[in-house]
């Protein structure tokens, strides 16, 4: 028989879970309400097809979409819930850092950084052209 995790352990674990599970549903939450605010404004607008226009350019940076979901557009509260969306499993890597120095494993919490550094590269360093 398997015996029972510490009770630090079972304690990480689930706030672990709360933490994707809580930044899905606000993921969700601001597209749902972004998406609403959208077609209200711009549900009757006709679309043309044969002009392609790009994002706007307020909405390529975090505080551009910030600016933008806090002025209450649309497209501003979609994006902000897509980097909520992006930053869930950032910030559960940061919190499983910050639960095996708790536990103090070693190894763990390496991995955990490499894993973290490897997140924040992808995310960062493309941009940067690094």
């Amino acid at each position: 028989m398997k015996p029972s995790p510490a009770p630090l352990d079972k304690r990480i674990e689930n706030r672990i879970g709360n933490l994707l599970r809580s930044g899905v549903l606000l993921s969700g939450a601001l597209v749902v309400v972004g998406a609403a605010i959208y077609l209200w404004r711009h549900g009757q607008s006709v679309a043309a097809y044969r002009v392609f226009r790009a994002d706007l350019p307020e909405l390529r940076t975090a505080g551009g979409i910030l600016r933008s979901a806090l002025a209450l557009t649309g497209r501003g509260i979609i994006q902000l819930g897509l980097l909520v969306l992006i930053a869930t499993p950032v910030a559960r890597v940061v919190f499983s850092i910050w639960g095996f120095a708790a536990m103090r494993d070693r190894t763990y919490v390496v991995i955990a950084s490499l894993v973290l550094g490897t997140l924040l590269y992808s995310l960062f360093g493309s941009a940067a052209g690094l």
